[in-house]
């Protein structure tokens, strides 16, 4: 396993598993099309760039350059690095046929190659020799304890705090702990928590 600094984004599903194989860090699938109507997973990325940076890893198709278009669009260039799969004619295993384009996608690729793209695409990659002590993430719990959820007034308390850290206000609870938990150690996901 790799270690990668910044939050990777992929299509689909199927390419988030492939490269769960490989990397340990934070991948998000966008749901193809789907991210240019989902204004919090938009909100959600632009934060995460911000935080961590990220690598867009899309299929070598005309789908994939058009969600890197948007995400390129909607993120200044500092914060995003692309990595480019070739092209490599076939089809995937679980696929009955080939793409309209007839090329492997992300989920086809080899873990060797996925490794190489993101090196080249200037990847962060973490000390592999360093002791890692997992911090367990926030829950619902935590949320509750901050009364950002569970009571009368958790709604106006919620909307203060995304307003806060500069979130969309029609963030759910389970987005906002997905930030927290992506963008932000432990400690300072506490920290916020703590301020009034």
């Amino acid at each position: 396993m790799i270690r990668v600094k910044e939050a990777i984004v992929v299509e689909g599903k199927y390419d988030k598993i492939k490269l769960s194989s490989l990397v340990e860090g934070v991948i998000i699938e966008v749901g193809g099309f789907g991210l240019f109507k989902d204004r919090e997973k938009q909100e959600y990325l632009r934060a995460l760039a911000k935080a961590r940076g990220l690598i867009v890893l899309t299929d070598s198709d005309g789908a994939g350059f058009l969600i890197r278009g948007k995400l390129s669009s909607s993120i200044p260039p500092e914060q995003i690095k692309h990595a480019y799969i070739p092209d490599i004619l076939g089809k995937e295993r679980r696929k009955a046929s080939p793409s309209k384009e007839g090329k492997l996608g992300v989920e086809g690729m080899s873990p060797a190659v996925l490794e190489e793209v993101l090196r080249r695409a200037g990847a962060t990659f973490l000390d592999q020799g360093e002791a890692r002590e997992q911090e367990p993430p926030l829950t619902k719990a935590d949320l509750f304890a901050a009364g950002l959820t569970g009571r009368p007034d958790s709604a106006q308390r919620r909307l203060a705090f995304l307003k806060r850290l500069e979130l969309p206000e029609h963030m759910t609870a389970n987005a906002l702990l997905e930030v927290l938990n992506t963008c932000y150690t432990r400690e300072e996901a506490l920290l916020f928590l703590e301020e009034k």
